[in-house]
């Protein structure tokens, strides 16, 4: 299963738009305390410490800003963010901060996905305090799933992000008799890093034109034949990558350096010798485990 694809809680969709039950969910809860976009762990495990709200209470944060996740084994779950706060040493002395992408490797699935909700969430809540509208401050609704203008003459609400992005394997047989994968690197990139063609959906446009778009503009390939494969939630910040298989039609590349560093075609005994991400090594490497870049190329590693 892709990472962060596997989240088990129970949003409670229809209950979260009770302000009355999500309060009374607070007293029995559980509660992750994030800031600048990192989780409170434990040092060792890496495991989210997770404190009851008599811990909130003592801490004074109980009038803090409160995200409802959800309920995770029959436990309601709520993020906090405490960026910018001033806050309790002994708080602070039960674990460190880690940016998710760095410990995920280190988590069951479930609990990687149910952090990068957290992660998501707070993000979104930190960067949308005024309304885009007309300017005055936003209020949390619905467990922190939705904020509305505190101005009534406007009124305006607002909903989490979600970007949509394509990924793509793109593949070719060539006169030699090889299938080959186009692969792409971006110049801020870990040195040999090469991974699958990606980009954002532009408006109005379907996600196979998106497909063959982002191709063309950052390859100068030709797709014909578009296949949805699978998707992956993205939360760094608001992404979600749809996952696609295309055929080439073309095989001369032509790079444009305003989007991409270089383009190249890989065999699969090329791909094969590839070293992992984190490697010490010269050479090509390999995209991280936990992107679904990572999964694309081995599904098509290992149709041969």
């Amino acid at each position: 299963m892709l990472r962060f694809s596997a989240m088990t809680l129970d949003r409670c969709s229809s209950q979260r738009k009770d302000s009355a039950w999500v309060k009374e969910q607070k007293l029995n809860a559980g509660f992750l305390i994030l800031c600048d976009d990192k989780n409170l762990v434990c040092g060792d495990s890496y495991r989210p410490i997770i404190f009851s709200y008599e811990q909130i209470v003592s801490s004074a944060l109980e009038d803090s800003e409160m995200v409802f996740l959800g309920v995770q084994s029959s436990q309601p779950m709520f993020a906090i963010d405490v960026t910018g706060m001033e806050l309790d040493s002994h708080l602070l002395n039960q674990g460190k901060w880690n940016e998710l992408r760095q410990i995920a490797s280190h988590l069951d699935n479930d609990t990687a996905s149910f952090l990068m909700l957290s992660r998501g969430l707070c993000h979104w809540h930190k960067n949308n305090r005024f309304c885009g509208r007309c300017g005055q401050h936003t209020r949390s609704i619905e467990g922190g799933h939705s904020l509305v203008c505190s101005n009534e003459k406007c009124g305006h609400q607002s909903f989490p992000r979600t970007d949509a992005a394509v990924i793509m394997t793109v593949t070719k047989q060539f006169e030699d008799g090889l299938e080959r994968i186009l692969l792409g690197r971006q110049k801020s990139w870990v040195k040999g890093v090469y991974s699958c063609l990606a980009g954002y959906v532009d408006q109005g446009e379907t996600l196979e034109q998106t497909v063959r778009r982002e191709v063309f503009e950052e390859s100068g390939i030709i797709v014909g034949d578009v296949k949805y494969i699978a998707s992956q939630p993205w939360l760094f910040p608001s992404s979600l990558m749809l996952g696609f298989s295309a055929i080439a039609e073309t095989e001369q590349i032509s790079v444009d350096e305003d989007e991409i560093e270089s383009a190249k075609w890989f065999s699969r005994d090329e791909l094969v010798r590839f070293a992992e991400y984190s490697d010490g090594v010269d050479g090509y490497k390999l995209p991280r485990k936990d992107s679904i870049s990572r999964f694309l190329m081995e599904q098509w590693l290992n149709q041969a």
